[in-house]
């Protein structure tokens, strides 16, 4: 499935491809941008390679279809990604070369995003992030999801404890619904007054 290609008032959204090595080498290599990503940052452009082969490449079945490089308009070279697995946690994920950090670009780039899933009648889609990242959950938040609960796991490959809060957005209406296979897993779970 090749997804739509995404405009908003100051970036485009598209596919990536393989001429987006260097670009994704300058994001993924970055040790401040990785530190609360579930990867070790990527020591050479092969190995952003294969990031990009086996996590955005539309080519690859078994990853999600929704995998979108934020462009500048008046730059194709991306800057950061917005993501949807496809599995049944709808996991949102996103990341942004930390020079254009604070600008509220990935919001822009998520809402168009989020906009293009309900079109497409994806039910729901949830959003973890490390309780040390709150700015993260600042994203979450402006994207309408809600806070649902908090949990603690073993983080692969990083093999480090992290409390994850996990935000919900119900695209389709069901604003009943709670996914609730994160909490079902940990032993610790609980819910944290934000």
């Amino acid at each position: 499935m090749r997804i739509p290609c995404l405009e908003t008032k100051r970036l485009i959204l598209r596919s990536f491809t393989e001429d987006d090595i260097d670009a994704l080498y300058l994001l993924l290599s970055d040790q401040e941008v990785n530190t609360f990503l579930p990867w070790f940052p990527v020591k050479n452009k092969a190995e952003a390679k294969q990031f990009y082969k086996e996590r955005l490449a539309s080519s690859n079945k078994a990853e999600p279809p929704y995998s979108y490089a934020i462009c500048f308009k008046e730059d194709p070279r991306p800057i950061g990604y917005v993501t949807v697995g496809m599995d049944d946690s709808y996991d949102f994920g996103y990341a942004l070369r930390k020079e254009f950090w604070h600008k509220g670009l990935v919001t822009e780039a998520s809402r168009a995003v989020v906009a293009q899933l309900m079109k497409d009648g994806v039910p729901y889609i949830t959003a973890t992030h490390d309780k040390n990242n709150p700015r993260s959950g600042g994203v979450m938040k402006q994207l309408g999801m809600k806070y649902q609960y908090s949990y603690e796991e073993q983080w692969q490959p990083k093999n480090i404890p992290v409390i994850f809060r996990m935000y919900q957005l119900n695209l389709d209406g069901d604003q009943t619904r709670v996914y609730r296979k994160y909490w079902d897993h940990s032993v610790v779970h609980f819910i944290e007054e934000i």
